[in-house]
């Protein structure tokens, strides 16, 4: 959708939960010394500064990352104190204590010399703002392209190992067959491909149900998966706004479904009274 901006966004509850994800999947591709992509079909602008412009006006992120670090919790779940050590690092790099990270600035952060990455995002001012930061970054393309199309030429890279988050906004009704059908395509083309799917918790029917169309998939390309989804409050039939999200990754890796089955209840407890949690897997 091309009024969506992520800024309004930044920092809320559905970004934690994402970059906690994201960052444990980067971790563990980094394990290897074989170089991998990384593809984020919705990359946004990049970076955010959360007390001006558009994420200051409805503050999401006080709810989701500052709600995060007021949390008393000795010691944090590792995939917990992982994002917030990846917020501080980026702060400090970027001279600013409100500076806050977009998926592209995760990744970097955490790619090394041989690994290459692709963003594609077709707002055209996040799109600006996302060229003129890694305009200079050889490791980089950038592109004003529809992500879920501009797979298809990517993979599978030379190294035959990839790393893809999707994450639509979900305005359009046709992102949700997209997004499986992009997930299907990612398989096809490179089986052990790690792809993350973020989501929304939303009463429309096509949102309830996305997270089984997406464990359908991985299981006929045989395939493991987990789901771990975070409610800051109940799902409510008839409701407009979103009681949460989910993230769903195929080929998650060694030991992520327990570390954000660690980090949940803990994500839960820190962004309200009714929040609640899920994590399912399978193809194990």
């Amino acid at each position: 959708m091309l009024s969506y901006r992520h800024a309004f966004h930044a920092g809320n509850h559905a970004d934690v939960l994402k970059h906690c994800a994201l960052l444990g999947a980067l971790e563990r591709m980094a394990r290897k010394e074989t170089p991998f992509l990384y593809v984020d079909t919705h990359a946004g602008a990049g970076a955010y500064r959360l007390e001006e412009g558009y994420a200051a006006q409805n503050r999401e992120w006080e709810g989701g990352a500052a709600a995060l670090a007021r949390a008393v919790v000795a010691p944090l779940p590792l995939a917990l104190s992982r994002y917030l050590h990846a917020i501080d690092g980026f702060r400090r790099g970027e001279g600013r204590g409100d500076a806050y990270p977009g998926s592209p600035s995760l990744a970097m952060a955490a790619l090394r010399p041989q690994d290459r990455a692709a963003f594609f995002e077709l707002h055209g001012a996040d799109f600006e703002l996302l060229l003129t930061r890694y305009r200079d970054e050889r490791r980089v393309r950038c592109a004003r392209s529809n992500g879920f199309a501009s797979l298809k030429a990517l993979l599978p890279p030379p190294s035959r190992r990839a790393l893809i988050l999707m994450d639509p906004s979900y305005e359009l009704g046709t992102d949700y067959d997209a997004v499986v059908a992009a997930v299907d395509e990612g398989l096809k083309r490179l089986a052990n491909a790690v792809i993350l799917v973020w989501y929304p918790l939303l009463a429309r029917p096509e949102a309830r149900a996305l997270p089984d169309a997406l464990a359908a998939t991985a299981a006929r390309r045989d395939r493991p998966w987990i789901d771990a989804r975070l409610s800051v409050e109940p799902l409510v039939d008839g409701a407009r706004g979103m009681s949460g999200s989910g993230v769903f990754i195929a080929n998650p890796g060694y030991g992520l479904a327990e570390e954000l089955a660690e980090a949940l209840p803990v994500l839960a407890a820190a962004f309200g009274p009714k929040g609640d949690h899920i994590l399912r897997r399978g193809g194990d």
